[in-house]
């Protein structure tokens, strides 16, 4: 009689075993690899962005501002807090991504959340402006109108405001923008020529989480701090970008890097990246950061912010944070896209915020 032969009970267990283990030496390979093809689409976003950056600048002769005119977004329009909201920069680079029709259907003359721009422009879902390792599938406010990339408006206190390449509009002197600042000089169309600094040393884009939904409470140990705000501590008087102090930038810095973890974020937190089209009186709510705090750390709130309802004013320190690890994706003004690690040197990370402030920059500094 022909005898059987078969797998033990033993040897199918250490099969299985054998097959588990490889399994779970796989999956972080499978991971790293599928987030290596995110991080590479966020660089190829980026560098769309920065694309259209250089042909609006060839077409314009300058970079598009930071936001259009609030005298002209609907102002006096019956909905007041519906026509603080100008388009931004976003919009007017639509015609250099390949949105022509987008673009043509925007009305500069209204706000983003009005009937003129919402939904036709406004609650449109634009893939460029997402980043694929953005956990959040649905935006904190409007579900598809929610954007990852920010545009950089300048360095820290003792440089002054407005040193980035993207900036507001000169003539728009309305106190809630925030364009009257002591450092209104630099406000107006920023071209090639006033990048001094270089344009492979300045940059214009960046990342940022998007908000969360409601008065979510977060506290700064927990993962979702760099969705939001958080006040400080330190006695920093007023405006943190506007002080022309770089003693008073430091300390903000490091009051802003040393609050406990179970400090309680500013609310409500939904704004961060809510709006990728338009931007409100405190337009790093929205679409736009700046260079004082380094990447993937806190985003802290000027003394004198906490609790004003709508954290992310001018004067507050919003950085770039992202879920790619160890650092952010950066668009400079030269169409060049680079992984900015969150161990940059403070000095560094503000010297390539700015446009024109003549810092030395080595290109293994970052």
């Amino acid at each position: 009689m022909r005898q059987r032969r078969a797998f033990t009970l033993i040897e199918l267990l250490v099969v299985i075993a054998i097959i588990a283990v490889l399994i779970a030496l796989l999956l972080p390979a499978v991971q790293a690899a599928r987030e290596a093809a995110r991080r590479a689409q966020c660089v190829n976003n980026l560098k769309q962005l920065g694309l259209g950056l250089q042909n609006y600048q060839s077409q314009q002769n300058a970079f598009p501002p930071l936001m259009a005119s609030f005298a002209r977004a609907g102002y006096g329009y019956p909905k007041e807090g519906e026509g603080d909201w100008p388009l931004g920069w976003a919009v007017m680079l639509l015609p250099m991504i390949e949105q022509q029709q987008m673009y043509n259907a925007s009305n500069f003359f209204f706000g983003a959340p009005q009937p003129a721009n919402y939904p036709t422009v406004s609650g449109a879902k634009i893939a460029v402006f997402v980043c694929p390792s953005e956990s959040l599938k649905n935006g904190p406010v409007w579900s598809t109108t929610f954007t990852n990339y920010r545009a950089n408006f300048g360095g820290p206190s003792q440089i002054a405001s407005w040193t980035g390449p993207i900036v507001p509009m000169r003539d728009d002197t309305r106190a809630t923008c925030g364009c009257i600042y002591n450092s209104a000089a630099n406000l107006g169309g920023i071209g090639i020529e006033a990048i001094t600094d270089g344009t492979s040393n300045t940059v214009a884009f960046s990342e940022k989480l998007v908000g969360l939904n409601g008065n979510v409470v977060v506290t700064a140990g927990q993962p979702n701090a760099l969705r939001v705000s958080f006040p400080t501590t330190t006695s920093v008087p007023g405006s943190v970008i506007d002080s022309n102090n770089a003693t008073a930038a430091l300390q903000f810095v490091t009051a802003c890097k040393s609050l406990p973890g179970t400090t309680t974020a500013l609310t409500p937190t939904q704004w961060s990246g809510s709006v990728w089209s338009g931007s409100h009186a405190g337009t790093l709510q929205f679409n736009a950061y700046n260079h004082v705090m380094t990447p993937n750390g806190l985003s802290c709130g000027a003394q004198g912010n906490e609790g004003n309802g709508d954290p992310g004013y001018l004067t507050d320190a919003i950085t770039a944070t992202s879920n790619h690890s160890g650092g952010v994706n950066a668009g400079f003004c030269d169409g060049s896209v680079r992984f900015i690690k969150n161990t940059v040197a403070t000095n560094v990370w503000w010297g390539l915020g700015t446009r024109n402030q003549g810092e030395v920059i080595s290109a293994d500094a970052y």
